[in-house]
């Protein structure tokens, strides 16, 4: 819940004053005798702290208003009948599904924190899959092989590749910059074109056409240079998410594996089949 979202329609409660006299010790407010929980006070304005907001007793007033605004809408609610809504039902359990799944993970992840020599492990397997070399390209990129070969006499001919490429290229990527993919490392591409970049001489364009699961491919190496890999402190934050996010992965598939799970019409038979 946001301090900042709070509801126009509960304005009216601003001059709302509260006597301590009037509700119990662990309430900041009762509503035709229903309790404003201190603890959901509390909880906002911790949860308020959290993103940067300083705690002062309008910040304080202005949650108890807010609560007891919802609060009226809410008994009203009830009287009703809303909650018993089938539509509401579901979603108020989809909800709290979702919330405690969500606290499933963060806990995960509070408890399998990503270490310094994790990252650090990491960022020298990156360094070993950019390589010492990366390549700086163009391509044109057509549905057959036909097209791409009659590209490539058109090109050895003297025609222009740049123009070639914006006017034929399937590459929405690459076409307007003439085919241009800019520096590259061999990894970041599918084997059978960069097995045909590193193959090339700078200058050079392909023989003949290069095909991978994306069509047939005309390319031609502009030029190559020793790898620029980026400091670790650029990737570092990066390589935290994404072996935060291998380890989610690995917990999520542990337990997928341990479950029977049945989807009728589907599979009988449980998801993982362990002995």
């Amino acid at each position: 819940m946001k301090i900042n979202q709070l509801l126009i329609a509960l304005a009216a409660f601003s001059t709302l004053s509260f006597a301590p006299a009037v509700y119990a010790a662990d309430s900041a407010a009762t509503v035709n005798g229903k309790a404003i929980k201190q603890s959901w006070v509390d909880f906002i304005m911790k949860d308020a702290q959290a993103r940067g907001q300083a705690p002062s007793d309008n910040m304080k007033n202005a949650i108890i208003n807010e609560l007891v605004g919802s609060e009226l809408a809410y008994q009203e609610a009830q009287k009703q009948g809303l909650d018993k809504n089938a539509d509401f039902q579901t979603s108020s359990e989809l909800a709290n599904r979702k919330m405690l799944v969500n606290v499933f993970l963060q806990d995960f992840i509070k408890k399998n924190p990503v270490t310094e020599a994790e990252t650090k492990d990491a960022y020298e397997q990156y360094k070993k899959e950019l390589g010492d070399k990366e390549y700086s390209a163009r391509h044109i990129l057509v549905k057959t092989e036909a097209e791409a070969t009659d590209i490539i006499a058109q090109i050895k001919k003297g025609g222009d590749f740049a123009k070639i490429a914006k006017e034929k290229s399937l590459d929405p990527g690459s076409k307007e910059k003439g085919g241009d993919l800019g520096w590259f490392s061999p990894a970041g591409m599918v084997k059978p074109f960069s097995d045909a970049v590193t193959g090339l001489k700078k200058g050079d364009v392909t023989s003949a056409p290069v095909q991978t699961q994306f069509g047939w491919h005309v390319i031609k190496l502009v030029d190559s240079r020793a790898t620029q890999v980026p400091s670790y402190d650029k990737v570092k934050d990066g390589l935290e998410r994404t072996l935060q996010q291998r380890k989610l992965e690995k917990m999520m598939i542990g337990l997928k594996d341990k479950a029977k799970i049945v989807v009728p019409g589907v599979t009988d038979k449980p998801a993982a089949d362990k002995k």
